[in-house]
């Protein structure tokens, strides 16, 4: 489509990196009673849907890289703004890490498993695409989640960045 510019992978990944932030700020300024009481959203409370986003994105990058970096941590075991804080910087790095390493590579195949059990193939900008769009997915329930009790999501619009 004549006009349209392309936007590739890395980019929707630094995107959600700050607007990520952003909302991390934006959970400090609550208690942390409001941050980890269950809302019966997904996953519950604010901070779980926050830690499941990153935790998705841990998985995969294991995944891609044949890793056992994973978190095994449960939810409850985040007591504090500044663990979840130091999880969210883990992940940032291994996703900073992961693409300046393997940007020449994003079309490498591997085959994973449908909720069905059926082998799909896929590239690596595939699951990379999907740790993007489960972020987004979720940051929505949390804007939800922030409007019910009172609180303005931070901006995230594209062209503000």
């Amino acid at each position: 489509m004549e006009g349209i510019g392309t936007v590739n992978v890395g980019e929707l990944l630094e995107y959600n990196k700050v607007v990520r932030l952003r909302y991390f700020e934006c959970f400090t300024r609550l208690s942390w009673q409001q941050f980890i009481e269950n809302r019966e959203a997904s996953f519950g409370s604010i901070r779980n849907i926050f830690l499941h986003a990153l935790g998705a994105a841990d998985y995969w990058l294991d995944f891609l890289q044949k890793e056992k970096l994973f978190s095994r941590r449960e939810y409850d075991d985040y007591r504090t703004f500044q663990e979840v804080k130091d999880y969210m910087e883990h992940v940032e790095t291994r996703l900073h890490k992961y693409l300046s390493l393997h940007s020449a590579g994003l079309q490498e195949k591997y085959i994973v498993k449908s909720e069905e059990k059926d082998a799909i193939i896929v590239t690596a900008e595939d699951v990379l695409i999907h740790i993007f769009e489960e972020e987004v997915h979720h940051r929505g329930e949390i804007i939800a989640l922030l409007w019910q009790i009172g609180v303005e999501p931070p901006p995230m619009e594209w062209k503000e960045l």
